[in-house]
């Protein structure tokens, strides 16, 4: 049974950081690509970063520069740096291995 169990959500003010943690089970992390997605309410999901299994990276413009994704296949472990947060960055963070396993999702709230 593959899960994905994200962490590290929470209220932070404007400016602040959050780390967030995406734990794989069921699955071998270096077989996958992985990433981490966010929906806002009234909003469509989107991808904010994504690893490749080589480990090439890509971002979303709209966090570039200030989120960064990485992994530690040894602990099955996603992970999402998040930087300079903004009121906009409020959403829903889920992490997904490949398309197919999602997680369940962690709040992430930025006051101004």
């Amino acid at each position: 049974q593959v899960q994905l169990v994200e962490s590290g959500g929470g209220l932070v003010q404007a400016g602040g950081s959050l780390r967030l943690s995406c734990a794989v089970s069921g699955r071998t992390l270096y077989n996958y690509g992985v990433g981490w997605y966010r929906q806002a309410p009234g909003k469509q999901r989107e991808l904010v970063a994504a690893s490749t299994r080589g480990g090439t990276t890509n971002y979303a413009d709209s966090v570039k520069g200030r989120f960064t994704i990485s992994r530690d296949n040894a602990k099955n472990t996603v992970y999402l740096q998040m930087n300079s947060l903004k009121p906009e960055d409020t959403a829903v963070y889920y992490c997904a291995l490949g398309l197919n396993y999602w997680g369940q999702g962690t709040q992430v709230t930025v006051s101004s």
